[in-house]
């Protein structure tokens, strides 16, 4: 953050950003530090997001970096490199939760998986983006997010936690506008029945 601020500060943002983008196709380390620098904290808060589980998203952060600076010659500058970074992030998250399922459902791995806790009874989930007063509320929002087919899931949180316009969304996803609108109205009717089930449950407990 404190990076971006300085390009604004400047009045050069875009002009520092191909100057980046340009070091870092140079192989400059400089430029590849503040990269991560710039885009760390957007970067676990999506992760962490997607996968609710801080280790692993402290892992995905670290894999997108790896994946970043492995690739950065093939970024072709079609879109901005935010929608670039959010790309990577969300298909590493996309492979984890698609891995994650196919373990669920392989009754030989079932042999060997430690058991894991219902996600509002974690104790050390709590998403760094969210106030304590707000906390209760945002663990009973996160529960029912895993009710979200990946797609819902993906464009409810860039659309209501990452606050991306729509159309950074579309690009992200490789998919329309008119695409990124549909996923998000039936997200949020499928939350709204989960999180009444949720609400009903907690009070009869």
């Amino acid at each position: 953050m404190f990076a971006y601020i300085l390009f604004l500060a400047d009045n050069s943002y875009f002009h520092n950003i191909n100057n980046l983008i340009t070091k870092l196709k140079s192989g400059d380390h400089e430029a590849y530090k503040l990269l991560v620098e710039t885009y760390q904290q957007k970067v676990f808060n999506t992760a962490i997001s997607m996968v609710q589980d801080h280790s692993i998203a402290e892992d995905i952060s670290q894999e997108v970096f790896v994946t970043i600076f492995k690739s950065v010659l093939s970024f072709n500058e079609q879109s901005s490199i935010a929608t670039w970074i959010y790309r990577i992030t969300v298909n590493k998250c996309l492979d984890h939760l698609r891995a994650k399922k196919r373990q669920k459902y392989n009754p030989f791995s079932q042999l060997f998986q430690r058991t894991s806790e219902p996600l509002a009874d974690k104790a050390g989930f709590d998403h760094p983006g969210i106030t304590l007063e707000r906390l209760e509320t945002a663990r009973y929002l996160f529960e029912a997010i895993e009710a979200l087919s990946h797609n819902q899931k993906t464009v409810f949180i860039l659309a209501h936690i990452e606050e991306l316009p729509q159309k950074e969304i579309a690009e992200i996803m490789n998919m329309t506008v008119k695409g990124v609108e549909s996923l998000l109205q039936r997200a949020k009717g499928k939350l709204r029945e989960k999180l009444s089930d949720i609400y009903e449950r907690r009070k009869n407990h």
